[in-house]
């Protein structure tokens, strides 16, 4: 089979790739993507795993599906390309990181430098219609990254930030006994405020990855999103 992936996520997810429901995951994409617009652009659709490695996972920040309007996605929880307005829920984001770590918000929402540091931006579904939200859910994506996330989970010491009910819904598939859950509110406008403000994902999540002796992140994005130029 064809490698989607140019890393050791194509072994750990190569078993999925193989069974019954992501051929016809696969044939339904096939389908779309000749009659309809989708989201991410079709060589995006894998763009998380592929800028950060399953061994290179320490932190996982979990999203629902991608942005649904022109040109946003770019296959990675939150993020858009360099150039594209800031959505709602990141601007929220960024205000959070200011308010935990200092850090100053930048003008863009290319997030590749956390990526290259060992943060999974995830979305549960990967791809969308455009203009319809959740249009491509229950489609076989889930079984995918709900693999996934179980993977790194057995694999142990990752922090899974969970923002909303829908990444919440997750926990079960986590062996907190070898990771760390923080979760909250999500960071959209109209449930920031009852408990994602305030609740420091940031700073906590540096805190368990010292306590794994791991490496902080530098969750400081560079003013320019050029300084991380896209692979």
């Amino acid at each position: 089979m064809k490698t989607l992936i140019k890393n050791d996520w194509q072994e750990v997810l190569q078993g999925e790739f193989d069974k019954p429901y992501y051929e016809k995951l696969r044939e339904f994409l096939v389908e779309e993507y000749n009659t309809q617009t989708i989201y991410p652009e079709m060589h995006h659709i894998y763009q998380a795993f592929k800028w950060t490695s399953f061994s290179d996972t320490k932190v996982v920040i979990l999203g629902q599906d991608p942005y649904h309007e022109p040109n946003q996605a770019i296959g990675c929880s939150f993020a858009v390309a360099p150039g594209i307005t800031i959505p709602p829920s990141l601007r929220n984001i960024y205000k959070e990181l200011q308010d935990d770590l200092g850090c100053t918000p930048v003008n863009h929402g290319y997030l590749k430098s956390w990526a290259k540091q060992g943060v999974l931006l995830l979305n549960s579904v990967l791809t969308v219609r455009r203009g319809q939200a959740f249009s491509h859910k229950g489609k076989g994506w889930e079984q995918l990254t709900d693999y996934a996330i179980h993977a790194l989970s057995e694999r142990g010491k990752v922090v899974f930030i969970l923002w909303g009910n829908a990444a919440k819904s997750k926990i079960p598939l986590i062996d907190e006994s070898k990771n760390t859950i923080i979760s909250s509110t999500h960071p959209s406008p109209f449930a920031a405020r009852y408990g994602f403000f305030g609740s420091k994902p940031f700073s906590k999540a540096n805190a368990a990855l010292l306590n794994y002796n791991e490496e902080e992140i530098n969750w400081q994005l560079p003013e320019n999103a050029e300084d991380t130029e896209e692979e």
